[in-house]
């Protein structure tokens, strides 16, 4: 059995997974404090990927990394090349669930009771203090679970991931893209297989959410 798209599929999610993670809590929390016009405004462009469909995502980043656009072939000249190779997974995969990483922590930010911040800042604590210990802290269980679900956004990514990376076994396979290739070569076990392996991890992604969100009413 080759286990390679699960090894590549859980690749690019873990790293896609930090990757938004960090942009996602910059992004929220700063958009939090804009005044609603402007808070709009930017909604609208960093969402936007949720509600477009994947493929339409993925010929974006064709135009932004294809070997023939400016990027790419500045890029090119240092040996980095997204179109079909793995790591263009991770692009795909950050462009697809970063929304879900934003909204998320941006919701837990605004319920954030300020005048906890407004106490730490009387008692002489800097404000990077204040945001890693007191913020993240009443908020951790907002943003747990926007990262979880951009975890799993990203693991089962196929629409913008087989537009940038496409197929190859070995090199660039996710699990998604594979279920697809053997359901089309009549390999209905083989895709059986994946689907269900899917499925499994999806199951543990939402359980994890859930008891995310049964410990945030508990407390």
């Amino acid at each position: 059995m080759d286990w390679f798209p699960l090894f590549n599929s859980l690749r690019i999610a873990a790293i896609s997974c930090v990757i938004v993670f960090f942009s996602g809590i910059f992004a929220a929390y700063y958009a939090a404090k804009l005044p609603r016009v402007l808070k709009g405004i930017l909604d609208v462009v960093l969402t936007l990927p949720m509600v477009l469909p994947p493929t339409v995502c993925g010929y974006f980043l064709l135009l932004l990394f294809g070997t023939r656009r400016p990027l790419g072939k500045f890029l090119m000249q240092f040996g980095v090349r997204f179109v079909m190779n793995w790591y263009g997974g991770v692009a795909a995969a950050v462009l697809v669930s970063f929304p879900l990483m934003y909204r998320t922590a941006r919701g837990a930010f605004e319920s954030f009771d300020q005048n906890l911040a407004w106490s730490g800042q009387t008692l002489g604590l800097s404000n990077i203090w204040i945001f890693w210990h007191v913020r993240m802290s009443a908020c951790r269980q907002g943003i747990l679970a926007g990262a979880v679900l951009s975890f799993a956004r990203a693991l089962g990514e196929y629409g913008a991931t087989s537009m940038l990376i496409g197929y190859t076994p070995g090199r660039t396979a996710t699990v998604s893209t594979t279920v697809y290739q053997l359901w089309r070569t009549n390999d209905e076990r083989g895709a059986l297989f994946w689907v269900l392996v899917n499925l499994g991890i999806s199951a543990v992604v939402l359980l994890t959410v859930n008891l995310m969100e049964e410990r945030q009413k508990a407390g």
